[in-house]
């Protein structure tokens, strides 16, 4: 085997001069051997607070064995992650956008701070898949992530149940239409392992998304979190980062333009994620390539909803790999030309190579035929107008109602319209405005599907609409319009929005509007005060002072 370059830990190992951090590094392990090796660094998101991470240590473990076996040494470290799923409809929830940011900076810190040779990142959970994509694209070291792998179903009553259906029955419970018993039963049976949500939620998402824009391997993280395959796919995957090493292949030779758009497009054919946009905008953002919320509005509108996924579909991601995968799903973009067929992925080959393996299980009915959409555009959708002139993401898979108008219900926060909800003070017909949520005002700027879901649960979904500076969960499904920009912590015009004021959601027109007159909007806001900070230092308050708005990926500079 060829000795295989070390162009930066070579720095830290190499000379006389380097004895005391080779005396160091012995003290944990290290050879002689060791140190004539690439130093390839395994970023992990292990965590033992949730199942989407919990099983990453052996992850690690095996894309270790891959790295040695192919010529590299392995060196693991660690990040935070926080799970939206547990922390969702609470304070610690303002604490899951903002860990994106920290998860990036410390990967890099670690990278730099070692002089790391490689990366591989490993992630799991909503905000530690794009956070690691964004490190990687940022350090621009030869690279790839692996993604943990989805959960498999709960069974429940005799079907399959997911997360979503946790939530949903919280409010179905609180509607007095499902008892405490069956609601703990839900609960017992709803997540049976490790892995992450099972739906076409953010997780799964993102890891879509990732894999059709090249810096994932292909076909690598449709395989679930407990499938006996994953050992081996992980390995797999520590040799192609020695050869990645060899090859010299870079993120931002990957992240360009058209693999930008690939990924677009797979979230809108997915009926995936609003997250998507954030996520994407902010990866862009990183590896220097120009994108906006009208590319995602292009795309979507020209791309057909192709996966049955659940929040809007029918399956979830077990199902989509047993169906035939990542492969499948991205050829079926291709037939449509839909994708840029030559891009590249970090295999080595193009997105139409990689396609051109796919096998398609018989009878699968989850990626649908071109001649047969779920829907005959994209999933979702960017509105602008008087309250959101910089924009808006509505999410369009899972419901039929593309207009609404009605009368404002305005609160202050999630926990406030929860509380209404509750008490069964929304009625039909309502627009739920829910504000000073957003990156700055949250700050970090909470997912709504605790308030989402309870509408589902307790049968409103079809008749309310829901808007709010906030985001919401990949499993949020009806009329929902997020990412209200500017936020109203900015002074945005959704801080001038009161009780009884007429809202107007009409998705053709692209439109999002309230029915007040701009003088009167004037008045009102020459009266606003923006609110004290939640937080006056830490953390949080250094967020919040930093943060771009939601229409620029809520980035940190």
């Amino acid at each position: 085997m060829p000795t295989l370059s070390r162009p930066r830990s070579a720095r830290i190992v190499d000379g006389p001069d380097r004895a005391p951090a080779r005396a160091m590094l012995r003290a944990v392990g290290f050879t002689d051997e060791d140190f004539h090796k690439p130093l390839v660094g395994i970023a992990n998101t292990w965590i033992e607070l949730m199942p989407c991470n919990y099983h990453l240590r052996s992850v690690a473990e095996q894309v270790k064995v891959g790295v040695r076996a192919a010529g590299g040494t392995p060196v693991e470290f660690n990040t935070i992650a926080i799970s939206d799923g547990i922390s969702m409809g609470t304070e610690g929830m303002r604490t899951s956008l903002i860990s994106r940011e920290i998860i990036a900076d410390s990967i890099e810190l670690v990278a730099r701070g070692y002089q790391l040779d490689a990366l591989v990142a490993i992630s799991g959970c909503d905000k530690t898949i794009p956070a690691t994509v964004m490190a990687l694209a940022r350090l621009d070291l030869p690279s790839l992530m692996v993604y943990g792998g989805s959960i498999l179903p709960g069974t429940f009553e005799g079907h399959d149940v997911t997360i979503q259906d946790v939530f949903e029955a919280v409010g179905a419970y609180y509607g007095g239409k499902m008892s405490e018993e069956r609601l703990a039963h839900l609960e017992a049976v709803a997540c049976p392992g490790p892995g992450a949500c099972g739906g076409q939620f953010t997780a799964n998402t993102m890891a879509m998304a990732f894999e059709l824009m090249g810096i994932s391997p292909m076909g690598a993280g449709e395989v679930p979190a407990v499938d006996p395959r994953k050992a081996s796919v992980a390995e797999a995957a520590g040799r192609l980062m020695m050869d990645v090493l060899r090859r010299d292949l870079r993120p931002r030779q990957i992240i360009t333009r058209e693999s930008l758009e690939n990924a677009i497009a797979a979230v809108a054919a997915s009926g995936g994620s609003t997250n998507a946009v954030l996520h994407l905008l902010a990866v862009a953002r990183e590896a220097g390539v120009a994108l906006s919320l009208d590319d995602f509005d292009r795309i979507s509108a020209r791309t057909p909803v192709l996966a049955d996924l659940k929040p809007g579909g029918r399956f979830v991601a077990a199902d989509l790999y047993r169906a035939g995968g990542m492969r499948l799903f991205a050829q079926r973009l291709l037939q449509a030309g839909l994708l840029h067929g030559g891009a590249l992925t970090v295999t080595g080959r193009t997105l139409n190579e990689e396609a051109g393996q796919a096998r398609e299980t018989a009878g699968q009915q989850v990626v649908r035929p071109l001649a047969s959409p779920l829907k005959a555009s994209g999933g979702i959708a960017i509105l602008r107008g008087n309250l959101a002139p910089d924009g808006c993401v509505v999410k369009l898979a899972g419901h039929e109602r593309l207009q609404h108008r009605g009368p404002a219900r305005v609160f202050d926060s999630e926990e406030e319209a929860f509380g209404a909800l509750r008490r069964g003070s929304i009625k039909a017909g309502d627009v739920v405005v829910i504000r000073y949520e957003g990156p700055m005002g949250g700050p970090g700027m909470r997912e709504m599907l605790a308030v989402t879901a309870a509408l589902v649960g307790v049968g409103l979904a079809d008749s309310v609409a829901l808007v709010t500076d906030g985001r919401f969960s990949g499993a949020t499904h009806g009329l929902m319009v997020a990412h209200v920009a500017p936020e109203a912590a900015r002074g945005g015009p959704i801080a001038a929005v009161r009780d009884g004021d007429t809202l107007v959601i009409d998705v053709p027109r692209r439109q999002l509007d309230v029915v007040v007159s701009e003088a009167e909007v004037r008045d009102r806001m020459a009266h606003w005060m923006p609110p004290p900070p939640r937080y006056p230092s830490g953390a949080m308050a250094k967020y919040a002072q930093l943060v771009s708005s939601a229409s620029l990926g809520a980035v940190t500079s």
